[in-house]
């Protein structure tokens, strides 16, 4: 088991010339005592987001067929298992995330049998397919909502409902509390029928389940097995931390929370700290339930582990919790969020030092819960895409750090070519979060400049669709960046991802130990070695300017020759070139990953 045990603190500060100090400070190591990894443990995963994937029939919209007609895209790239933003009936409010009915496919992605098709393809070429689950909350068009509207025996309290107050100075009735939705405004929506305000933590179309109630709890579980019955391997569990609110008093009252000072817009979440309606510890415990749930269908159907990914943007001692403890087992993966975040917290990274990474790296691994599985999530669908984040310069980089860390890569379609965000116009958008603020302030909260289409081909629509337009614009930069041209041409981002992914089938970085450091302001050195095996070593500067005399094998406790065996396009090397870490010299955002001779 991977052990994240040892903090060196060792305090020395080594003068390298004309080069900044090496901060042994943030050194940290990690080992590792044995050679067995569970299937997920060294997965590659892959986040495809079906309405922007491929097209099969022409409607400008992504399709399961799609999704089926490029499984061997997939295979190639090296993919281990692929999940699937939601593709459940959905009057699509917020693209799928507003669930009519979790036992069924939207139609214009396809039908049960497609699905069940894409099942039997991907397990031809021995790739696992991973669902998006979304427990918060359905749709208002859900028959569950509708039942609660009326109040029919058993569907009373599926949902958050509440009289609200009729305030006494206007006569008006008033929400309950001064919750707010993610979606900007009140989270609290009047329901003339029911003559009662229901709890949406997104959009008003997205009515928060009650957890409380064990009918919901039971009936979500129904869900999880009929899609482990119809061949999933797991799920990715979508804004988990909104589950369950704090009870009420003992008048029925919620509570207010509290200002954040974070921000004046009375209407914008972050307006608030959510300490009522975030993060509660029985959401944790849900979670374990579901585990207990997947663990007990294995063992009466057999095959492979069930896995559970956990979206959560949380305080990491919070996240750490999803876990699992000695007695319980949780999440195999909550998802690490860590380089969205960002070592500055404002997700905007193209200024990162190596510190900064560093930071990021040391802030998963040394509190990660000794005997678990590290994992890494550069980018999804609601965020703006590594390459926008991080610089363009960087793209490479990003990649070659994912897969090189131990544990789990987890990238989001587009990541291995280098795609970048397109800005989406006022009139083009399409994402509720944008949607429901104004012109003047959209680009702040919008998701929909990263979910423009794959950029298949330089042919029309980048291959994507035939159609004559698609359901975002599609970046113009296709025309260079895209599948069939890089996998044509080296050096380009897909054909260095693609050795990426042979070299990560190596034993040293599948079970080998970790060593990282930063030297100086520019360097990020890490080492993976392992008894008996070639040892690496990933050098990379970060930044826009050139450093000499670089002391990487002091820094990361590296003896012996190297040679280089990958490398970045800044990189102004040849692979097969031996290089002395006692004396780097490395070009702006020039990366290497070295093998021990």
């Amino acid at each position: 088991k991977v052990l994240i045990a040892a903090i060196l603190v060792l305090g020395i500060h080594c003068a390298l010339g004309s080069a900044a100090a090496v901060d042994l400070d943030l050194e940290r190591a990690t080992t590792a005592a044995d050679t067995t990894r569970d299937w997920w443990q060294v997965a590659q995963l892959y986040q495809i987001y079906p309405r922007s994937y491929k097209d099969s029939d022409g409607d400008g919209i992504g399709d399961l067929q799609g999704i089926i007609s490029k499984l061997d895209y997939l295979k190639e790239i090296g993919v281990t298992a692929t999940w699937l933003s939601p593709i459940y009936s959905s009057p699509m409010a917020d693209f799928g995330y507003d669930i009519s009915d979790f036992f069924d496919i939207q139609p214009e992605y396809g039908t049960l049998a497609d699905f069940d098709e894409l099942i039997a393809e991907a397990k031809k070429r021995n790739i696992k397919i991973i669902l998006d689950f979304v427990p918060n909350h359905s749709s208002d068009e859900n028959v569950w909502f509708q039942k609660s509207v009326k109040r029919e025996k058993g569907y009373e309290d599926y949902y958050m409902w509440h009289d609200g107050y009729v305030n006494a100075t206007t006569g008006k009735r008033e929400p309950p509390s001064n919750w707010l939705q993610a979606f900007r405004g009140s989270a609290w929506d009047w329901n003339d029928e029911r003559q009662q305000y229901y709890l949406h933590q997104f959009a008003v179309k997205q009515p928060d389940l009650n957890y409380r109630n064990p009918a919901v709890v039971a009936q979500m579980k129904r869900v999880l097995t009929y899609w482990l019955d119809r061949g999933v391997a797991g799920f990715r569990m979508d804004a988990v931390p909104w589950c369950f609110e704090v009870l009420p008093d003992a008048d029925g009252r919620y509570p207010d929370e509290p200002l954040s000072g974070y921000t004046d817009d009375p209407d914008d979440s972050s307006y608030l700290k959510h300490i009522y309606t975030q993060d509660l510890r029985e959401t944790v415990e849900m979670v374990f339930q579901w585990r207990t749930l997947l663990d007990d269908y294995q063992r009466i159907h057999g095959g492979d582990t069930r896995v559970i990914m956990v979206e959560t943007y949380s305080g990491l001692d919070y996240v750490m919790q999803f876990y699992g403890n000695r007695t319980t087992k949780g999440a195999q993966m909550p998802f690490n969020f860590q380089f969205i975040i960002g070592g500055n917290g404002d997700k905007n990274n193209t200024q990162l030092n190596a510190t900064g990474f560093v930071k990021i790296i040391s802030s998963w691994l040394s509190q990660m819960p000794a005997g678990q599985t590290a994992n890494w999530v550069m980018g999804n669908h609601d965020q703006r895409r590594v390459g926008s984040r991080y610089g363009e310069n960087r793209i490479d980089l990003m990649n070659m750090l994912q897969m090189f860390l131990p544990g789990v890569s987890i990238t989001y379609q587009g990541e291995e070519l280098g795609m970048t965000d397109l800005d989406i116009s006022w009139e083009d958008s399409r994402d509720p979060a944008a949607c429901n603020s104004n012109s003047d302030i959209y680009e702040q909260f919008t998701r929909d400049p990263a979910r423009t289409p794959f950029q298949w081909s330089d042919e029309a629509n980048a291959g994507f669709s035939t159609n004559a337009t698609t359901w975002l614009p599609i970046n113009p930069n296709y025309v260079t960046v895209n599948a069939k041209a890089e996998n044509s041409t080296s050096p380009s981002h897909l054909s260095l991802y693609k050795q990426l992914v042979d070299l990560r089938k190596s034993k040293t970085l599948q079970f080998g130990a970790t060593r990282y450091a930063n030297v100086g302001d520019n360097v990020v050195a890490i080492r993976r070695y392992l008894s008996g095996e070639p040892s690496y070593v990933l050098v990379a500067n970060v930044l826009d300017t050139s450093v000499s005399g670089i002391d990487v094998a002091s820094a990361i406790y590296a003896t012996g020759s190297y040679k280089i065996k990958l490398l970045n396009p800044q990189a102004k090397a040849t692979v097969g070139d031996s290089v002395t870490l006692s004396n780097l010299t490395l070009e702006p955002y020039a990366a290497l990953i070295l093998e021990s001779v």
